[in-house]
Order: C-alpha cells, then sequence, then structure tokens
C-alpha cells in the first residue's frame, strides 16, 4: 500500500516535470520510466555483483562491462547537473535503446522509437534527485508507485482506449480466479493492468508460485501474454510489469484484429481485457477468421471473435463491453450473441453504472463471463445490476461506502457452486434461463429480464384535497386583506 508520503513524492516529482515544461501526462510516465529502467539495470547488475563476490567467480551476464561504468546510475546520479545531463542523453539512453532484451526485460524490445525529451540540466538533475529518493527496494512497493504515477493519465486514447480503474480489474480477476498453471492474456493490454493484478492474485492465492522451479519459471516467462498496438503504451506497459516483478512477459507490438498477425490461436486459457469500444476497420486489414463468427466493422464484437479464437476449449473469458454489444439489433450484434449463448458457455453478464470509467468517459459497460466449449453449455446465465462500485459516479470519483463488489464476488461464488436462490429477478443478483434468453434475440441486457417493483403510494380522497385547497385559498386571502389595511 503505498503510504501519504510517497504519494507526496510522486507528486512532487510529476510538479517538476509540468514546471519543467513536461505537460503531456504521457510524455511524464514515458520520461520517468526511462530513469526508472536505468536505476533499475544498475540495481539487478549490482546483485550480480555482489552474487560473484559471495561465489568467488565472473559476474554472470553483466549488464555493464569494462568502460561502461559511467553509465550506471549509482555513477552518475552523483555528477554535477550539465555532465549528468550529458551522459545521460548521450550515453546512458542510447544505451538502453540498444540494449535489446539483454537485461532480461521485454522492455527494452519498445525502445526503438523512445525519444528524450527532458529540456535542461537542471530538470533532469531535480528528477533524477526526487527519484534516488523513492525508496525502491520492495517490489510491492515500486509496483505501487508505478500505479500511483499511471493513475494520472487522465485522458482517453484517440481509439477508445482509457485506463481500465483498478478495483474493477481487481474484481474481474477474481471472478476469474487464475491459477498457476493458466496461460493469460490481454490482447489490448495498454498498461498491462489486469495481467499485473493477475500476477498479484496469484502470489497471494498460491505461495509457492514463487518457490517451486517450474512454476516459478512458467510464472516468469511463459505465464503472461499482451499485445498494444501503441509503443508508447508497450513502453509502460512491459514497465509495470518489471516492476512487479514479472521478468521477461510475453508483450508484443501488434494489432491483434489484424490479418497480417492472425496467429495465437488456441493459445491461452484465460483473457481478460477492456478492448476499444470506438473505431471500425476495414474488412480487408481484419482477420478472416474473425468476421466468420460475426461479419463487422466494429472493434468491440470483433474482439469478442478474437477472444474465442485465442482461448483453448475450455478456456475462460472476462471482458469489459460497451452496453450496445447487449441490445444491438444489427445481424453481426445477434451472430455473436447467439454464438456465446448457444455454441459457448456464457457465464456471466455484469451490469457496471456508466460513472466508473469516468472522468475519462461516460459510457455504460458491462462485463461479460464466458467459457470457450465449441459445444455450448449455458444454462442460467447469471446477471449482477452493479449501482455502486465504492466511488462517486461523477468527474471526481471520490470513495464512498456503498459498494456492490464485495456482493458480486459472494453472489457469483454461490452462483457457480449451485448454492443460493437466484430466482428473484427485482433482487440485483438473478438468474436467467438460457431458453428465456433465447426467446428475447439473445438480447443480454439487464433490463430486459429484470422486475422493477414499485410502491403503492397513498393519496387522500378528492373531497379532502379540495378541501385542504379551499382552506390555503381563505388563508391567502386574508393575508392579502391584512397587507392592504398596512398600505
Amino acid at each position: 500500500m503505498i503510504t501519504g508520503e510517497l504519494k507526496n513524492k510522486v507528486d512532487q516529482l510529476w510538479n517538476a516535470f509540468w514546471s519543467g515544461g513536461v505537460s503531456n501526462p504521457l510524455s511524464v510516465i514515458e520520461q520517468i520510466t526511462y530513469l526508472l529502467f536505468a536505476k533499475r539495470i544498475d540495481d539487478i547488475h549490482t546483485a550480480r555483483e555482489k552474487q560473484a563476490s559471495l561465489l568467488g567467480g565472473k559476474i554472470e551476464n553483466p549488464i555493464f562491462r569494462q568502460g561502461q561504468q559511467q553509465l550506471r546510475w549509482s555513477r552518475f546520479k552523483d555528477y554535477d547537473p550539465e555532465e549528468k545531463f550529458r551522459v545521460f542523453k548521450d550515453e546512458v539512453f542510447p544505451f538502453i535503446k540498444e540494449m535489446n532484451g539483454t537485461a532480461g526485460s521485454s522492455y527494452t524490445r519498445f525502445m526503438a522509437d523512445a525519444v528524450f525529451i527532458i529540456p535542461t540540466p537542471a530538470l533532469l538533475d531535480k528528477v533524477v534527485n526526487m527519484i534516488d529518493a523513492i525508496p525502491m527496494k520492495d517490489r510491492d512497493t515500486k509496483g505501487d508507485l508505478y500505479e500511483y504515477m499511471l493513475s494520472k493519465i487522465a485522458t482517453a486514447g484517440q481509439n477508445g482506449q482509457f485506463r481500465t480503474p483498478r478495483h474493477i480489474i481487481k474484481m474481474m480477476v477474481e471472478l476469474t480466479e487464475p491459477t498457476p498453471k493458466d496461460i493469460i492474456c490481454d490482447p489490448a493490454c495498454g498498461t498491462c493492468g489486469f495481467l499485473v493484478a493477475a500476477a498479484e492474485y496469484l502470489e497471494d492465492h498460491y505461495p509457492d508460485i514463487l518457490v517451486d522451479k517450474k512454476l516459478k519459471k512458467h510464472f516468469h516467462q511463459d505465464m503472461f501474454h499482451g499485445s498494444d498496438f501503441d509503443n508508447s503504451m508497450l513502453r509502460i506497459g512491459a514497465m509495470n510489469m518489471t516492476l512487479h516483478g514479472i521478468d521477461n512477459p510475453a508483450i508484443e507490438g501488434r494489432d491483434s484484429l489484424s490479418e497480417d498477425h492472425a496467429d495465437h490461436r488456441n493459445a491461452y486459457t484465460l483473457i481478460l481485457a477492456n478492448p476499444p469500444f470506438k473505431g471500425s476497420l476495414d474488412y480487408d486489414a481484419t482477420a478472416k477468421d474473425l468476421l466468420q463468427v460475426a461479419k463487422t466493422k466494429k472493434t468491440e464484437l470483433l474482439f469478442i471473435s478474437l477472444f474465442l479464437k485465442q482461448l483453448k476449449p475450455g478456456g475462460r473469458c472476462a471482458a469489459i463491453v460497451p452496453d450496445g454489444v447487449l441490445f444491438g439489433s444489427s445481424k453481426a450484434h445477434r451472430d455473436i450473441r447467439e454464438t456465446l449463448v448457444e455454441k459457448q458457455k456464457l457465464e456471466a453478464v455484469i451490469s457496471m453504472p456508466s460513472g466508473v470509467f469516468k472522468p475519462y468517459a461516460g459510457v455504460s459497460t458491462a462485463v461479460l463471463i464466458f467459457t470457450r466449449t465449441d459445444s455450448g453449455g449455458t444454462d442460467n446465465v447469471f446477471f449482477y445490476d452493479m449501482q455502486d462500485d465504492g466511488y462517486s459516479l461523477d468527474d471526481k470519483r471520490d470513495e464512498i461506502k456503498a459498494n456492490d463488489i464485495p456482493d458480486i464476488l459472494a453472489q457469483y461464488k454461490s452462483f457457480k457452486n449451485g448454492k443460493g436462490d437466484f430466482a428473484d429477478k427485482a433482487a440485483k443478483a438473478f438468474a436467467v434461463a438460457k431458453e428465456d434468453i433465447a426467446a428475447n434475440k439473445y438480447d443480454l441486457s439487464i433490463n430486459q429480464y429484470k422486475e422493477v417493483e414499485y410502491d403503492e403510494a397513498e393519496y387522500d380522497p378528492p373531497k379532502v384535497i379540495l378541501d385542504q385547497l379551499d382552506k390555503l385559498e381563505a388563508e391567502i386571502q386574508a393575508d392579502l386583506k391584512e397587507l392592504r389595511g398596512i398600505l
């Protein structure tokens, strides 16, 4: 948990950039990311030095070789501002860009088009000193600090991507219950929030995952997969994973919907995602196997097709979709819903209020949970009408007491275990039979099935109300008469 003192230090760091002329939030995080990575590779090299000294041998896989010691954070951080600026700009930054994964991190693969834009020696000196003063030994602290910085990105992307609130990500992870043998993917990973949350869940629930050699190797090398077409996001996401302790996740630069990248099929056991809602694609550019599920240009429908193709049979998915996916009347909308209900196993539809994504967007959304079976299996579908998520639903998003998320987790667990009664459609949580969904043209909007209870209002008889009005009129006339007497 990040403390108020650490938040204050990050805020000061952020303000230093703004006052120094770097005001784009994404640019600020990118520049901080470069510095954090420079610090991290020095820490890794130092650890390898200590191990070599202890064992009395040579340094295994040294990052800095002879003649490169001035590139280490522990050395250049103490230079005077002018020399520090020169060394970082002309030597350290090019060194980082050319590493190409040699530090054992996917982060360095996305450095080809990185640009160093800190404008002055004074600003670099101030920022380096601030970062050096932040305690970064503890992995959880490093991860929390980076998450706090990511929370400062307050602008939606041009392609409809925006940061998913951390508590919503955590809810989706807990609903899907990742296991140590899962192969987890987010095909529109952005800052890798879903992958990080899945890693944290596994560490909390399966302590042996970082002890058992086989599980540990799988965790660091093969478990986590992500892709995005925005290189800035890839750099930030890969660093987010690195600072959360995942050594080498498979983060790739790719357009997941493109025919050029129509691989990675039948590859994953769990997909967690909040794909882009906006935009449409050219049929010629879209992978042909996705159009076989639903012929459409809408990205939100194509991503559902993608999830079904990328999952292994038996694999499960939790994805955020705009409400239009649930009730859209086009053939493509109906086809994708029918596929989920009839050919796969649709597990749950969790309706979320429109304020969940503020201040980024006010769109109404839902979480779909389903399992790829290719042979049906949908019986009863769990519906939940989330009304509060623990935060105010305005642009401020202040923390409040009202929070349905704990109840969602408890109710869904009961539903999955065959416990509880979900027949009351006036409740927040209820179940709908597959036959009823099919009869409604596979409409998945919660309002199609939720029963609204109206309280009976009682009123006085009309004669009594008229008598009351006569009495009020008499009082008004008396007051007017008294007022005229005064004048």
